[in-house]
């Protein structure tokens, strides 16, 4: 007769193991009670332990078995359910013993080969080649963008739209060149991982149009470190007024909004903090632009010619009025900076990407510095002295750094 849940329940274990039968094969096997010598019962809050379904079955002429579970969390349903899969297994030529034990390495190859796993290694065999500043921004942008999100899962079961989620959290805030890269450090780690036997798709392929263009479109931004060496450079050969020749040099040193160096004020010159505060134009929030020496530089030079007015940059001939928004970029291009290669907003691209691929600064630090509005867990806008002892020395290693690009051509 079939099984009951009755019959299983006031089964108790005893000296021997014991095997209730139900029907297909199904049994419920009782093992012995631990230190038992007799054929006592043992108490009820012990009936449960020690019971086992298992399957008895044959396959290419040999009895098998196959244990399907615990009783404890396995009911009498559930393995006639277990019982009738394995059935239609053995009814299609596989072996459910074999089978179960393949879904089990399986298992164990998909813990053993997840996402950080796959990348490390690929890492490690790619890096002795690299430069070593550069193979610190690509284990870094994997350690801070990448492994938090999908590092522990299976490299095989990553789909496109789950990386795609990844890249968007890095797109949002305004990293898009270093969205760009990681989407390429990704892809290479599929294309090894396809190479090696452990993924059979490469979701990174299918989103090559997904993720939003490097800036605009509108602000041209060299992000290179060779090419914006040439263009600084070519800052350096201006030889107009004293007035465009500082703007010049400070845009791409201060990278604030165009419209809001050349509105900027004598009034607002901190020289004793060696800031710049003032309003942005944007938002109406009060901003703190910490001043390298190179900037207190230049604008201790610029002030005998217009401190005695009100703007840093007087328009020419008319000093109530703020430069034209025109002269920074008539001076560009007469330099040959074309409108394509290099513009003054896009100075802005260009530091927030250097500062976070190449110089590694915290991406929080470098949105404060830009003036973006950039919260805290709890949703509250930051303040504008927020990190500002970090954003100090960040705007000094900056501007050292832009020197060193016009010294080194960008090369190291």
């Amino acid at each position: 007769m079939p099984l009951t849940d009755v019959a299983i329940r006031n089964a108790r274990r005893g000296p021997k193991v014991q095997r209730l039968w139900d029907e297909k094969g199904l049994y419920l096997e009782i093992s012995p009670a631990r230190g038992t010598t007799s054929a006592v019962p043992e108490k009820k809050s012990l009936a449960a332990e020690g019971k086992w379904w298992r399957l008895k079955y044959r396959f290419n002429g040999a009895e098998k078995r196959l244990a399907l579970g615990l009783y404890s969390t396995m009911s009498l349903q559930e393995a006639r359910i277990a019982r009738d899969e394995s059935r239609k297994l053995l009814r299609a030529g596989i072996d459910p013993g074999a089978e179960k034990r393949k879904e089990k390495s399986a298992k164990i190859d998909r813990a053993a080969n997840t996402f950080e796993k796959v990348a490390r290694e690929w890492f490690a065999k790619q890096s002795p080649t690299w430069v070593p500043a550069h193979a610190v921004r690509v284990i870094r942008r994997f350690e801070r963008d990448i492994f938090p999100w999908i590092g522990a899962q299976a490299i095989a079961e990553i789909s496109a739209p789950e990386l795609l989620a990844v890249l968007r959290r890095i797109e949002s805030r305004g990293a898009h060149e270093t969205t760009r890269r990681a989407l390429g450090d990704c892809g290479m780690v599929f294309a090894y991982a396809i190479a090696t036997g452990r993924a059979t798709v490469d979701p990174s392929s299918a989103l090559r149009g997904a993720l939003c263009p490097v800036e605009s479109g509108h602000f041209a931004a060299q992000t290179e470190p060779d090419e914006v060496a040439k263009i600084l450079r070519k800052l350096d050969e201006y030889s107009g007024t004293p007035t465009v020749r500082a703007a010049l040099r400070l845009q791409p040193m201060l990278f604030p909004r165009p419209g809001e160096l050349r509105m900027a004020e004598w009034k607002d010159i901190d020289w004793e903090a060696g800031e710049w505060r003032y309003l942005v134009t944007k938002t109406k929030t009060e901003h703190i632009v910490p001043l390298p020496q190179q900037a207190l530089t230049i604008l201790r030079e610029l002030h005998p010619v217009t401190g005695r007015g009100r703007f840093v940059f007087p328009c020419a001939g008319k000093p109530d009025r703020p430069m034209s928004d025109a002269a920074v970029l008539v001076a560009m291009r007469k330099l040959g900076i074309g409108p394509d290669v290099q513009t003054g907003h896009g100075w802005r691209a260009t530091a927030r990407t250097l500062l976070d691929e190449k110089l590694v600064f915290p991406p929080h630090f470098i949105e404060h510095q830009l003036a973006h509005s950039v919260r805290d867990a709890n949703g509250r806008a930051y303040n504008r002295t927020t990190f500002l002892p970090e954003r100090r020395s960040m705007m000094e290693t900056w501007a050292n750094y832009l020197d060193e690009l016009k010294d080194t051509g960008g090369r190291k």
